[in-house]
C-alpha cells in the first residue's frame, strides 16, 4: 500500500453510551459523595477505535450491535458523522444499547463498569466474507462473545486479511488464535494476565512481549500510560516513552493509540513508526474529557 492509500479496516466490536460521572476522588464503600457531573457519550471499544481510525484517514466499516432504542440511534449517527460505514451494525428488538457508567477522578484516572445489553447479541453479517475480502485489517476487542470472534478470526485468516487483537476487557485467549494475530495490542496489566509475567517497566514489558511472539504471534505493542509503550517483533524490540501531558480523562486512550497505530500500519510505516504517532495521539486524547469527542483529528496530531 502507498503511503497515499487509505488504510481499509473492518472494526468488530462494542457500541456503548456512556454515562460519565465526574468526581473530585472515588467514593469509599458504603460512601456516598456529590458528582460534579454528568454526561452522555458516545463510546464502546469497538466504536472508539472506528472513529480513531477513520478520523486518521481510514476506511472504516464496522460490525456490531445496538438496541432499536435512542442510544443506539445516537451511535450510530455519531459514527456516520465521522465516517464510519455502519451497514453492518445491527439493529435488536430484544436488547436495550449496551452502556458504561464510567467515573473519571480529578487527576484523569477512571473506574468503568460496562452493561454488555445488545453487544452481547452480536453476530457477523451474512456478507462478512466479502466485507473481509476488501479490507487490510480486522480489529477485534473482547467485548464480543468469544464464539463470533472466534468465527471472525478464522474467516480473516482465510481471506487473508490481518488480524489486530486487543484482549480487553482481559480473558484467557484461545491457543489456536496466536498464530492467527498479526498484531497483539495489550495494556501492561493485560501483558501480565496473559503471560503470567510482573509488567512494571519497560525491560518487563519487552519480556512479556516476547513470550507472546513466540506463541506465535507476529508483532506485539505493550501501551504502559505514562511510561509509553514498547513495541516488539522477530526482528527486535523498540522503546516509545510518553510526553509528559496534563491528564482530563483516559477513558479512551488505549482505543486511540490503536486505532491510530493500525491506519499508520496500513499506510506503510514501521512499527515503530506507528507506534510513535499513537503515543502522540493518545497524549492529546488524554488532555481532553469524553470517549469519541476526546480522539483528535489526524490534523491535530500532524501540527503537534
Amino acid at each position: 500500500m502507498t503511503q497515499s492509500s487509505k488504510t481499509r479496516i473492518v472494526v468488530l466490536g462494542s457500541l456503548n453510551m456512556d454515562v460519565v460521572l465526574r468526581l473530585a476522588r472515588m467514593p469509599e464503600r458504603g460512601e456516598t459523595v456529590h458528582a460534579q457531573g454528568l454526561s452522555y457519550i458516545p463510546g464502546g471499544k469497538g466504536g472508539n477505535q472506528a472513529v480513531a481510525c477513520a478520523r486518521h484517514g481510514a476506511q472504516v466499516a464496522l460490525v456490531g450491535c445496538v438496541g432499536r432504542d435512542a442510544h443506539g440511534e445516537v451511535l450510530r449517527d455519531a459514527l456516520t458523522a465521522d465516517g464510519v460505514d455502519v451497514s453492518n451494525v445491527a439493529v435488536h428488538d430484544g436488547a436495550a444499547t449496551g452502556s458504561a457508567v464510567v467515573m473519571v477522578e480529578a487527576d484523569g484516572s477512571n473506574r468503568i463498569a460496562v452493561i454488555a445489553g445488545a453487544n452481547a447479541l452480536a453476530d457477523l453479517p451474512a456478507s462478512f466474507s466479502e466485507v473481509l475480502a476488501q479490507a487490510d485489517y480486522l480489529v477485534v476487542q473482547f467485548e464480543t462473545p468469544l464464539e463470533v470472534l472466534d468465527r471472525a478470526l478464522a474467516m480473516a485468516r482465510h481471506s487473508h486479511c490481518k488480524v489486530v487483537l486487543n484482549p480487553s476487557p482481559v480473558k484467557a485467549v484461545p491457543s489456536q488464535w496466536w498464530s492467527w494475530i498479526d498484531t497483539l495490542v495489550v495494556n501492561e496489566h493485560e501483558a501480565a494476565e496473559l503471560s503470567a509475567m510482573a509488567v512494571t517497566d519497560a525491560a518487563t514489558a519487552v519480556r512479556a512481549a516476547q513470550y507472546f511472539v513466540e506463541q506465535g504471534v507476529r508483532q506485539v505493542v505493550v501501551t504502559m500510560g505514562s511510561q509509553g509503550a514498547v513495541a516488539v517483533n522477530a526482528a527486535g524490540h523498540s522503546i516509545h516513552p510518553a510526553p509528559k501531558v496534563e491528564v482530563v480523562d483516559t477513558t479512551s486512550a488505549g482505543d486511540t493509540f490503536l486505532g491510530t497505530m493500525v491506519t499508520r500500519l496500513g499506510e506503510g510505516s514501521t512499527l515503530a513508526q506507528a507506534v510513535q504517532w499513537g503515543i502522540r495521539a493518545a497524549s492529546l486524547c488524554i488532555g481532553r474529557a469524553g470517549a469519541q469527542p476526546s480522539i483528535p483529528e489526524r490534523t491535530e496530531v500532524e501540527q503537534q
